[in-house]
């Protein structure tokens, strides 16, 4: 049995060595004191699908712009497949979303996404990012954006880190404001067709350096640059 286990292994490694060979952001990780964050495969998407699946939010809340979160099945999952299947397959330097899983011991826990479009020119990028209940109020949201923002800011040369989330989602707006971003104005989303007003936020190259962070570290990012447009 621990033969055949082994085997199992051995021969994922080398499955996973292969992909991220012909599309390195496979080999892209991301580490905080307590999270990896990695590019998820197609079996991390299934796992994330049931996290998702199994609560990110109250009911009666809606705190994403897109209602993904509410649908029911088989839509729920072939949507969140295709989201990112779809990121996959349209990624280019000048336009491309980056959807990490997040794990914490090994135990999937969200996901924390960033976006930018023509970072070359802009050097600025968009975040968003989902935790499955069970894990919220633990501080790991903001250390998931924090290993992203180290991502943009250290590893690929960004000037600008944007956000934005609805007035009443005072868990993200905290999570903003303690990382050092400043007040963006505000603007407007209608995910269930209801306008509700959003508060924007930015923070700047100069503010993240300003403050005291906590290590973060980067792996196989060299094989990436191209493919972010760095």
């Amino acid at each position: 049995m621990d033969a055949r286990l082994d085997a199992r292994i051995d021969q994922g490694t080398v499955a996973h060595t292969k992909l991220a060979a012909a599309w390195p952001l496979f080999a892209l990780r991301v580490r905080t004191e307590r999270l990896e964050l990695w590019l998820p495969t197609d079996d991390d998407l299934l796992d994330l699908v049931d996290l998702a699946r199994s609560g990110i939010h109250p009911p009666g809340e809606m705190p994403f712009g897109v209602p993904w979160s509410t649908l029911e099945s088989p839509g729920f999952e072939r949507g969140f497949l295709a989201y990112h299947w779809g990121n996959r397959a349209s990624w280019a330097p000048g336009s491309w979303e980056l959807g990490l899983a997040a794990s914490l011991d090994g135990t999937l826990i969200g996901m924390q996404g960033m976006s930018a479009s023509r970072f070359s020119a802009t050097r600025t990028v968009h975040t968003g990012s989902w935790l499955g209940r069970s894990f919220q109020g633990a501080g790991l949201g903001k250390e998931m954006r924090a290993a992203v923002l180290a991502l943009a800011f250290d590893g690929l040369g960004a000037q600008f880190a944007e956000t934005e989330a609805f007035l009443d989602n005072a868990a993200s707006n905290a999570v903003s404001r303690a990382l050092g971003y400043a007040d963006n104005g505000f603007g407007s989303l209608a995910p269930e067709g209801v306008p509700r007003e959003t508060r924007r936020f930015r923070l700047t190259h100069e503010g993240w350096r300003s403050r005291p962070r906590s290590p973060v570290e980067i792996e196989g990012l060299t094989g990436c640059q191209e493919l972010f447009g760095a």
